[in-house]
């Protein structure tokens, strides 16, 4: 007579479940591509915080420049007389007839009333372009951090810089920034900063 092994589940159960646990192989494979995975999206992460800070400060700087100069654009494009010259917030020159009509400021009149006018000028002891109009003593910041004090110019429909008073003249207005986001300062001997321009053109509404 024959006797067979008895094979009760109990004896089945702990081979079943080795047979489905990880091996160490198993394991440290799967924590490397876990690792990598997790480097790749901290690194994702801190590249775009990184071109963020780095965009912001073009970006807000552009923007008050924008808000700022579009009051200069209106008065620009309904002046009656613009002169292009060099002054400040107590003089102003006129760029003589036949040279080139490039300067750090700007008098805009309204009217043919040539004692009301309306000056831009770029002012060299802070680096800000500045609004000031005749009947007032107070002075207003339009754009801050600029680099370039050749502000304003006289062009024609291709972009010369003209030499005359010609009455069909384009205004140019460039305004080459610098600025750093933390702290918002030039850094060190010759300043290590973010370098960026505004470059539009302005014509008046009606030409006379």
């Amino acid at each position: 007579m024959k006797i067979k092994a008895d094979s009760s589940p109990g004896q089945a159960r702990p081979r079943a479940i080795r047979s489905l646990a990880f091996t160490l192989t198993e394991i440290m494979v799967s924590m490397a591509i876990f690792i990598m995975v997790i480097s790749g999206v901290v690194t994702s992460h801190l590249f775009g915080v990184r071109l963020y800070e780095i965009t912001k400060a073009k970006l807000s700087a552009s923007e008050d420049a924008r808000r700022g100069l579009t009051l200069l654009y209106d008065e620009v494009r309904s002046g009656k007389i613009i002169r292009i010259g060099k002054g400040d917030d107590l003089l102003f020159t006129r760029i003589t007839n036949g040279l080139p009509q490039i300067g750090n400021a700007i008098q805009i009149y309204p009217t043919t009333n040539q004692n009301f006018y309306i000056r831009y000028f770029w002012d060299n002891d802070d680096r800000r372009l500045k609004r000031k109009p005749s009947d007032s003593v107070s002075v207003a910041v339009i754009a801050n951090f600029v680099s370039n004090q050749m502000v304003f110019s006289a062009e024609d429909f291709a972009g010369n810089v003209l030499t005359t008073y010609d009455n069909n003249r384009v205004i140019g207005l460039m305004l080459q920034f610098y600025q750093v986001q933390y702290p918002v300062a030039p850094i060190g001997p010759g300043g290590v900063f973010d370098y960026y321009q505004l470059r539009t053109k302005i014509t008046r509404r009606a030409l006379e």
